[in-house]
């Protein structure tokens, strides 16, 4: 990052506590063309081991982690249920910790994805162990951004497990994850949907849309910011439904809870959640690539123009043409044609900058927004406690 962000220099974010955050967020395009080298060069690696598993019918792929983590698995879990035309659950690894037989209620065998940044979340590796206590058979794929974490030391050598490790950039410095969180998205993308001659010229596409936006929204983010809106909402279908809900985290995280902000889906939106909309309302909806399901993004945000006002509405779509709304659109120019798992490595961009902007416009330190210690890089405190052994 060598240039201004967001119309702040870096001596300016460095002495507001954003610097780290900024740079982490700015990285992200050439980061992703690290990953999709990195899937390409150990293509015969992860086939080998995920080959044997995906021909079973019956395989069940549980993707977990926590947090951010967790809403990578959320974005995917509907994708990837498409491409693979299988089940493919997105279940947090607070879910699995506290309620793991629920969670592993079906004894299959299973592959568990886990997520993680540090892999030093007390959860992280309990939710491992769990399924291995539930379930008779079970494969792990960990993706992590952290060499030194627990949870890349416990799996790194075992047997029936692959571990995956982000770039050592992606091992975000900052509170909030960013690089890590669409580093570990794109990798799974990449390993777990079938092989494809074309994958590294769809990153690079990915990577030149996400710099087009870090370079055209940037201005529209700050502004948003300016306004002195008191809550913040974004909505989306399908995968961008998760894509929403780790968007308003980053607004939370970001301005340590000041800004309220809430996600929906767009048609879940109506039933009640609508009720938070005020005056001091900004929403902002991710418009699907998927000609059918884009319909539903476009009538709610029509619908909340007219109440809020066209310019208290943000759309976040490509340039395709059918169906864009006629204002208040901000562009991921020139990829109406991928899906929406991955339009959401671009998209998410904006949601970074919103929160970041936000953070610096309320004068809260974006790299470390709680000082207090009230709320931690990585979480501390939870208590693991032992699961009663009973018949699987």
């Amino acid at each position: 990052m060598n240039t201004d962000v967001l119309g702040y220099t870096r001596e300016e974010l460095d002495a507001r506590g954003a610097l780290k955050t900024a740079c982490e967020i700015w990285q992200q395009p050439d980061l992703w063309r690290e990953v999709a080298a990195a899937a390409a060069a150990r293509r015969e690696e992860t086939q080998a081991f995920l080959h044997p598993l995906l021909e079973r019918p019956g395989l069940r792929i549980v993707l977990t982690g926590a947090g951010t983590s967790a809403f990578a698995g959320e974005v995917l879990a509907p994708a990837l249920t498409r491409v693979l035309r299988r089940r493919v659950d997105a279940m947090p690894t607070t879910d699995i910790v506290s309620n793991a037989r629920e969670c592993f209620a079906e004894n299959l065998p299973t592959l568990v994805v886990s997520f993680a940044r540090s892999g030093d979340s007390p959860e992280s590796v309990a939710a491992t162990e769990l399924a291995e206590q539930c379930l008779d058979e079970v494969r792990h794929l960990v993706i992590t951004c952290n060499a030194e974490g627990e949870l890349y030391r416990r799996h790194r050598a075992a047997e029936g497990s692959l571990v995956l490790l982000m770039p050592e950039r992606a091992n975000d410095e900052g509170f909030a994850m960013t690089s890590s969180f669409t580093c570990m998205l794109l990798t799974a993308w990449l390993t777990l949907t079938p092989p494809d001659l074309d994958a590294g010229a769809r990153v690079e596409r990915l990577a030149g849309a996400g710099e087009r936006i870090l370079d055209t929204c940037a201005g529209a983010a700050r502004a948003l910011a300016e306004h002195g809106y008191e809550r913040i909402i974004y909505l989306g279908s399908g995968p961008l439904t998760g894509l929403a809900r780790e968007s308003a985290l980053k607004t939370l995280e970001l301005t340590a809870g000041e800004v309220v902000s809430y996600f929906d889906s767009s048609l879940g939106f109506r039933h009640g959640p609508k009720s938070v909309v005020n005056d001091r309302t900004v929403v902002l909806g991710y418009l699907s690539n998927d000609a059918y399901t884009r319909q539903y993004d476009i009538d709610i945000l029509d619908e909340v123009r007219r109440s809020l006002g066209p310019d208290n509405v943000v759309a976040i779509g490509t340039d395709a043409p059918a169906h864009s709304p006629q204002s208040g659109l901000w562009v991921v120019e020139g990829l109406g044609d991928v899906d929406d798992a991955e339009l959401a490595l671009p998209a998410i961009l904006c949601a970074q900058m919103v929160g970041l902007s936000f953070s610096l416009a309320l004068g809260h330190t974006a790299d470390n927004p709680s000082p207090s210690g009230e709320v931690n890089r990585v979480v501390k405190g939870v208590i693991i406690h032992s699961l009663p052994k009973q018949a699987k």
